[in-house]
């Protein structure tokens, strides 16, 4: 679906295991397999606790996998340590759903967007005024709000703060964390036509999670599903229409949208989530799905390639791709 020499990043059976009480153990990842192309982005979608944010959080090195390798210019992130580590990071930034807790409120807006840079040697103390504006002119803000501070702006403002700061550093991949979750829906579509404009301007790789199939299916190039730790879909942004895995066409289901079937019944999932705890052996999805077969209560299902950029792990098409 790609070309394979614009691939920036590569997750490769990543798998994150937490100690749990009573010697049970808590799998947030298991077996992830995701790529990232420089210019596109990856919208990751699932409901909360599914391990999104934990996934996204390795390629930042905020944690590392229990298994697996991240392969970044052909260099493994799980592995880097001390300043090979610090002088990577400058090319990984992230966005955090909150701002405001990522920034320093005793900082102006023009320390926080300079930060970076300060701290890599990219610029000079005399350089700060003029970068922070030329930054802020970046994400359509005003260059007079460098003399600002966090708390004299609106979250849409200081959302835009945090992709200015993101950008300074001209990274290669920006992880974007429900970055727009908080913010009014007006809010919400212009931050995400900054995103598209800039990104097209300067070839970022974007990794986005979201709850909203809506709104990551508007701009996303390929849309990865994950259900209690588990990547059970992958497909382009373009072709939501047609997933297949019974748990995206449910997300698909609960999409609202002015264009849709108003006489059409909205499917439900009655049942609750099962614990992360205790995920039940084969599907992670069975105790869910309307289609569960005696096979989906014994063996986990794989992904595999119905048509090229569209995988899904479901027993309901393995006779599908045996024919292929």
């Amino acid at each position: 679906m790609f070309d394979e020499k614009d691939m920036i990043l590569e997750a490769k059976h990543v798998t994150r295991r937490f100690p749990a009480s009573g010697g049970k153990e808590l799998t947030a990842c298991q077996d992830i397999n995701l790529k990232f192309y420089r210019g596109k982005t990856l919208g990751l979608i699932g409901e909360s606790g599914c391990g999104k944010s934990t996934f996204m959080r390795f390629l930042v090195r905020l944690d590392v996998p229990t298994e697996g390798e991240i392969l970044f210019k052909g260099r493994d992130l799980t592995k880097l340590k001390g300043e090979e580590l610090r002088q990577t990071r400058q090319y990984i930034q992230m966005v955090f759903q909150d701002p405001s807790g990522s920034f320093n409120p005793k900082m102006k807006i023009r320390d926080i967007i300079c930060e970076p840079l300060m701290n890599f040697g990219r610029i000079k103390a005399s350089e700060k005024d003029e970068t922070a504006r030329r930054f802020l002119e970046a994400v359509e803000l005003p260059g007079e709000f460098a003399d600002r501070f966090p708390h004299n702006m609106s979250g849409g403002q200081r959302q835009r703060i945090a992709i200015a700061r993101a950008i300074a550093l001209e990274p290669e991949l920006i992880i974007m964390d429900e970055a727009t979750c908080a913010l009014d829906v007006s809010v919400q579509k212009s931050i995400i036509e900054l995103v598209v404009k800039l990104q097209k301007e300067k070839e970022i790789a974007i990794g986005f999670i979201a709850h909203d199939l809506g709104l990551i299916q508007a701009f996303a190039h390929q849309i990865a599903v994950m259900y209690l730790g588990s990547i059970v879909e992958v497909l382009p942004g373009e072709a939501v229409e047609e997933a297949k895995h019974p748990y995206t066409q449910a997300l698909l289901g609960a999409v609202f949208d002015t264009k849709m079937d108003f006489t059409k019944k909205i499917e439900r999932i009655d049942s609750e989530i099962p614990s992360p705890l205790d995920v039940p052996v084969g599907c992670p999805f069975q105790t869910r799905c309307g289609h569960c077969m005696e096979k989906c209560r014994q063996v986990r299902p794989s992904l595999a390639e119905l048509e090229p950029g569209h995988e899904v792990a479901c027993h309901i098409f393995e006779k599908e791709e045996k024919k292929r």
